[in-house]
């Protein structure tokens, strides 16, 4: 478990096309899509929370 986790061939190759994009923004379109970014984070993070509470009280009953 202490071994780092690798990206896939097809990640690494959307990872770079990512960065292509950020690096055309201007300063003002990269904060705006960090907040939104972060904020997605923050929502599947609550999501996860909420499935994962769910399937505990259905499998402990």
């Amino acid at each position: 478990m202490n071994q780092p986790i690798e990206l896939s061939l097809e990640q690494e190759f959307s990872l770079r096309t990512f960065s292509d994009q950020v690096k055309q923004m201007s300063r003002e379109q990269a904060q705006e899509f960090l907040l939104m970014f972060y904020k997605q984070m923050m929502v599947r993070e609550k999501t996860y929370q909420e499935l994962l509470k769910h399937q505990w009280e259905v499998g402990s009953g």
